[in-house]
């Protein structure tokens, strides 16, 4: 299979480059890629977990496998994905899991994807077949190069194994929820971050604050008495916020003009923005997201204001052509960015434009 992936890669040109997919269910993420331009480079039949050592708290799978088949051989050793990957799709990866860099409810808690990328093995422009990082957590060499892959949208190469850091499964978990208004709420989530509180979640919408707290069960009992609330039964609220199947993505606010789905990475203490449209919070006040029709230079105005940035998630292929996808980067960002795609990808084959139309 994997010679397959070097003929593709061989034969393909800048006027006729690859589109790297594993089960599309990102393909609403990044800038619009005209769909009829270039070939599919499909990753799903290279499929399998490699190695997988419970003991060592290591996974290593090719990029075709699914989530599914992944997790459930973790969950057989009580073990887990910590940072909560969003599937968006029944057939998703683990090697777009790694491209997207997509962290879901525990980021916050435990880490982003890239803390947990211990190690990739990758093709590049040239089809030249290079590994970065290791199987083990203590060998560190390459260690940001691997990270450099993760929420690169197959921009620099494709992913073909990747190594990961696991967790074992919390013993106890409970989910309280509070009536709060929004200052209330991130004033609530930031106080709780700083003390021993074993919260792994949190999510605020319309004046109710929901967290989850996950550990031992003496220690979440205690949590949970100290925080008080009501306790929530409800067992697919945290999935289906990762999904984004829960009321405030799917409800309809077509009242809102052109509505668009916006990512806002903010500081926590970042004070509530006034920005027209509904909001959700979570990552304990740290990510913000916006369902509005408010132009994108005045969202990305107030998040640089704040102190973060803003990402148009979800949008139609006109507003992401408008506004682009990504926080303009400034021009030595952006230098920086066209080298290392110089570096690995010089034909500019590999998902060109999916992360700024200058690459």
């Amino acid at each position: 299979m994997m010679q397959s992936f070097v003929e593709q890669i061989h034969a393909a040109t800048s006027e006729r480059p690859l589109r790297l997919r594993g089960g599309g269910g990102k393909d609403f993420y990044g800038n619009h890629v005209n769909t009829g331009h270039g070939e599919i480079l499909d990753t799903r039949e290279y499929s399998g977990i490699v190695a997988y050592e419970p003991t060592e708290l290591v996974i290593t799978a090719r990029c075709g496998t699914p989530l599914t088949e992944i997790e459930a051989a973790l969950a057989g050793q009580d073990q887990m994905l910590a940072f909560e990957p969003p599937h968006f799709s029944a057939a998703a990866t683990i090697g777009g899991c790694v491209a997207s860099g997509l962290s879901g409810p525990r980021r916050a808690a435990v880490g982003a994807v890239r803390d947990f990328v211990l190690g990739v093995k990758m093709l590049d422009g040239a089809g030249t077949s290079l590994t970065f990082g290791g199987q083990v957590m203590k060998n560190v060499a390459g260690y940001d190069v691997a990270r450099l892959m993760t929420g690169s949208l197959g921009t620099l190469g494709l992913l073909l194994e990747v190594s990961l850091k696991v967790l074992p499964l919390p013993v106890a978990e409970a989910t309280l929820r509070l009536e709060a208004p929004q200052d209330k709420a991130l004033e609530l989530m930031n106080r709780w971050a700083g003390q021993p509180l074993p919260v792994s979640a949190t999510c605020w919408q319309d004046d109710l604050l929901t967290l989850r707290l996950s550990g031992a069960r003496s220690a979440v009992v205690a949590a949970q008495q100290r925080i008080g609330g009501e306790l929530v039964n409800d067992a697919n609220f945290w999935r289906d916020l990762r999904e984004q199947k829960s009321d405030f993505f799917t409800n309809d606010l077509s009242h809102l003009s052109h509505l668009s789905l916006w990512r806002l990475s903010l500081p926590s203490v970042a004070p509530p923005l006034n920005l027209p449209g509904a909001q959700l919070i979570e990552w304990g006040g740290s990510l913000r997201w916006l369902r509005s029709g408010a132009d994108a230079a005045g969202i990305r105005t107030a998040a640089a204001q704040a102190g973060g940035h803003a990402t148009l998630f979800r949008g139609s292929a006109e507003q992401k052509s408008a506004a682009g996808v990504f926080q303009p980067l400034p021009a030595a960002l952006l230098t920086l960015h066209r080298k290392l795609k110089q570096s690995f990808d010089p034909k500019g084959i590999f998902n060109p434009g999916r992360m700024y139309r200058e690459m």
